[in-house]
């Protein structure tokens, strides 16, 4: 890979590791950005991220959401926690029978 090419790949992650707890109304943290604002990779790795942590085993639960209970979750918080776009695509994705496995 070319220079240019890891800093492009860099750069994505930065985005993505300081603003994907920023949520689409403005409320979230660190710096309460909101909607366009927040770049597009974040506002992805916020929908992704949240969909396999809430149907994830955790240890403070054993077994994780359904697939149906976290997209309805995801549409509910979408405008609010989550770009609406983005939660349509994946949404619709889920709903044509793929998975992230």
């Amino acid at each position: 890979m070319l220079d240019t090419e890891h800093s492009k790949y860099l750069r994505m992650a930065s985005e993505i590791a300081l603003h994907h707890h920023e949520r689409y109304d403005g409320t979230g943290y660190p710096n309460g950005v909101a909607a366009e604002a927040i770049p597009l990779s974040a506002r992805i790795v916020a929908v992704a991220s949240v969909f396999v942590a809430l149907t994830s085993a955790r240890p403070f639960r054993r077994k994780g959401w359904s697939v149906r209970k976290a997209s309805n979750y995801l549409q509910a918080e979408s405008g609010k926690y989550f770009d609406p776009a983005i939660v349509t695509a994946f949404t619709a994705h889920l709903a044509r029978g793929h998975t992230l496995n």
